[in-house]
């Protein structure tokens, strides 16, 4: 798989290498930063990884166990190979400031490790995927495969919508949710790193549990939540709150809000004028981070600009064919005879350079999406996903762009 390097495509060698220091300084990253683990299973893991990303280096490229630990709290992309190109993430980080994994680093490990197996199953990638590597994989298939199983589109349908809208709640409204049993069981205790004094916080944006921190400044002790996903965080869902003893819950105070988006953008603009309100722990239970993040996430966007495209009047039909697309626009004026049908695939990838490794992996879009469409905070991406996608005939734009380009084409306002 050799392709020029000005669209971010790049040979099956170099993105197995990555991938595997990817996984390697998450796993280290996690390890070092999971409280309850003993010395010797935290040491066994870091040893493991270790090993892993010295066969990734290659001979001639010593890394003393020292320096890599190290490391593993620095940017990971000093720990590739000389010649290999860093991630395309700003200030990119395994753990940060407050001891956290973070977001960043789980994402560049699944997109790279989700575009290398899309090549093996190909017959075009290199190396081997781990075990651990198929586990990880298993919480996003079983989701997909179960929902897929009645065969019904209203099913398929009213089951993913609800892992999208119910990522976490009380244990009693989930059951509720008549979700096949093995999905249901991707819902998981809420996770350490979004806890305090038995109390957490959903993101008013995604619903997810927020993470939380203690941090000083000025001499004084204060909490600091914010949602896991960083585009959240830029949209205004962070907050800070002052750290209570006993039962008495924990009340948020917003950070400033970010300037507020343009006419076009605002339209699919979360609502965030509601406070979070702490939930107690107990009870309660959330979707394991994979598909909350290449489910639930990606899913808000294309429930968005479905709702807001029904709203003006255009017919969209929502993960037809049991999710060959994600979006089935129908295009036209209201007295129009026929109308254009417009196949949409919605992604939100971290990494750019990723995504256009995906597209050129499946030599476009697996399921005949004739559009990619990415959110509106993924605006930087357009550029080059449109180079890699113009090779397959896909095009690509953002959310608002597609919105307002097949409402004017409809006869109707965007904005």
């Amino acid at each position: 798989m050799e392709n020029a390097t000005n669209n971010g495509v790049r040979p099956a060698d170099e993105l197995w290498v990555k991938s595997l220091v990817a996984r390697s300084v998450l796993r280290a990253a996690d390890a070092m930063t999971a409280p309850g683990v003993s010395p010797s299973a935290r040491l066994g893991v870091l040893m493991e990884c270790h090993g892993a990303l010295l066969a990734a280096r290659g001979p001639g490229s010593e890394l003393s166990f020292a320096d890599f630990r190290r490391q593993v709290r620095g940017d990971p992309s000093l720990l590739l190979p000389e010649g290999v190109p860093g991630w395309d993430v700003d200030e990119l980080r395994a753990v940060d400031a407050d001891g956290h994994v973070t977001e960043d680093a789980f994402d560049i490990a699944a997109e790279q490790r989700l575009v290398l197996r899309i090549l093996q199953k190909s017959g075009r990638g290199a190396g081997l995927l781990s075990g651990r590597d198929l586990d990880d994989e298993v919480a996003q298939e079983t989701a997909f495969a179960q929902l897929c199983k009645a065969g019904s589109q209203k099913v398929y349908e009213s089951g993913r919508t609800d892992l999208i809208r119910y990522p976490a709640g009380p244990v009693s409204e989930l059951s509720e949710l008549r979700l096949p049993p093995l999905v249901a069981d991707l819902y998981e205790d809420i996770p350490y790193a979004s806890r305090y004094r038995g109390w957490w916080f959903a993101c008013p944006v995604c619903r997810w549990p927020m993470r939380v921190a203690l941090r000083r400044e000025a001499g004084q002790q204060i909490g600091v939540v914010a949602c896991w996903h960083a585009p959240h965080q830029e949209m205004g869902a962070t907050y800070r709150f002052r750290p209570v003893e006993g039962i008495v819950p924990p009340e948020l105070l917003p950070e400033p809000p970010p300037p507020p988006p343009d006419e076009r953008e605002a339209v699919l603009w979360p609502d965030l004028e509601h406070i979070p309100e702490a939930k107690p722990v107990e009870a309660h239970k959330s979707l394991v981070r994979g598909v909350w993040r290449y489910t639930c996430v990606p899913g808000l966007a294309e429930l968005a600009l479905r709702d807001r495209l029904v709203e003006r009047g255009l017919k969209v039909e929502l993960w037809p064919a049991l999710d060959a697309y994600d979006l089935c626009v129908h295009v036209g004026r209201k007295r129009a005879r026929k109308k254009e049908q417009v196949r949409v695939d919605v992604k939100d990838y971290t990494s750019g350079t990723a995504l256009a490794q995906l597209i050129h992996a499946q030599e476009g879009d697996s399921g005949g999406a004739e559009w990619l469409v990415v959110p509106d905070h993924r605006g930087s991406q357009v550029h080059l996903l449109s180079g890699v996608g113009a090779k397959y005939g896909l095009k690509v734009a953002t959310a608002s762009e597609f919105g307002e380009m097949v409402c004017e084409r409809s006869g109707v306002a965007w904005s």
